[in-house]
């Protein structure tokens, strides 16, 4: 299984759920939380092409987006796959 990072933060709802969607399935994961730290979001913004906003999701070295995306693609059957590379 590729290795998944997900940049959180404590207060954010979609974090939560995101993780509860991981966890539902059995994937371990690196959670990095951005709480309270400028040069570790800066690092993740970079990482996510832009994006500032949390929960930023990394499969492998591929960025997926946030909750909203890794549920479309549990939905559409993709996250298997992706996983598995």
């Amino acid at each position: 299984m590729k290795p998944v990072e997900i940049y959180t933060s404590s207060l954010c709802g979609f974090c939560h759920a995101a993780k509860r969607l991981l966890n539902k399935k059995g994937v371990k994961y690196k959670e990095i939380s951005v709480d309270g730290d400028r040069a570790l979001r800066a690092k993740m913004t970079k990482r996510a092409q832009g994006q500032t906003s949390v929960p930023q999701i990394f499969v492998g070295k591929e960025h997926i987006g946030g909750c909203d995306d890794l549920h479309d693609l549990e939905r559409n059957g993709a996250l298997d796959l992706m996983l598995e590379g």
